[in-house]
C-alpha cells in the first residue's frame, strides 16, 4: 500500500477515535455525576423482573442447550441463502449458470432437511419429553 491509499482510512479512524472518545466521557461524566445509594434491594439479583428462587446451580435439561445449538445451527445456515439469492439474478443470465446455481441451493436446502428431519426423530424437539436430569 501506498500513502495514498492509507488515506482513505483517515475517516476511518476519525471516526473510531470519536466513538472511543465519546464512549469514555460518557463512562466518566455518569461515574462523577450519577447518585450511588446502595440498598439491600438494590443488591439482590434481577431476573426478568421476577424475584428469583432456588438456588442458582440449579441443573437444567440438556434439551435447553441442544434446542440454543440447533436454532444457532440453522440460524448460521440460513444466512448463507442470502448471498446467494443476491447473486441469483446475475446467475440466472445464463441458462447454464441458472440451473447450476437453483440445483446447488436445492442441493443446500435438502442437506438441511435431513439434518431438521435427524433432529426430529431424534426428539430433540419434542417438549413434552423433557425431564430435568
Amino acid at each position: 500500500m501506498t500513502p495514498s491509499d492509507l488515506h482513505a482510512y483517515v475517516p476511518l479512524l476519525i471516526h473510531l477515535l470519536v466513538a472511543a472518545f465519546l464512549a469514555g466521557a460518557l463512562i466518566l461524566v455518569s461515574t462523577f455525576i450519577g447518585w450511588r445509594r446502595p440498598s439491600k434491594v438494590k443488591s439482590q439479583p434481577y431476573e426478568c423482573g421476577i424475584t428469583p428462587t432456588g438456588d442458582a446451580r440449579e441443573p437444567f435439561s440438556v434439551k435447553f442447550y441442544l434446542v440454543a445449538m440447533v436454532f444457532i445451527l440453522f440460524d448460521v445456515e440460513a444466512i448463507f441463502l442470502y448471498p446467494w439469492a443476491y447473486i441469483f439474478k446475475d446467475l440466472a443470465k445464463n441458462a447454464a449458470t441458472r440451473w447450476f446455481g437453483f440445483i446447488e441451493m436445492m442441493f443446500y436446502v435438502a442437506i438441511l432437511l435431513v439434518g431438521y428431519i435427524y433432529l426430529w426423530k431424534k426428539g430433540a424437539l419434542d417438549w413434552h419429553t423433557s425431564k430435568k436430569q
